[in-house]
């Protein structure tokens, strides 16, 4: 049983420094780089909720009209 709690523990140091390894082989964002992509994200987040909330208002409004023009 002792054995198995260790082994397990080893395997999660083993994998904690293998994580760390390859996080600094990976190139990061400059500052720069990180604001930029960040605003295009924030504008394409603006871009699609608006779309999102104008055709779900559209289709609110269309399913309104065609149900009252069925109950007339």
């Amino acid at each position: 049983m002792f054995s198995a709690i260790a082994r397990f523990f080893r395997g999660i140091r083993i994998f904690g420094g293998e994580t760390v390894t390859e996080l600094k082989k990976s190139s990061w964002p400059t500052w720069r780089e990180l604001r930029d992509y960040t605003i295009v994200v924030l504008i394409a987040i603006a871009i699609l909720g608006t779309f999102i909330t104008v055709a779900d208002y559209s289709l609110i409004q269309w399913t309104d009209f065609f149900t009252n023009l069925v109950k007339s």
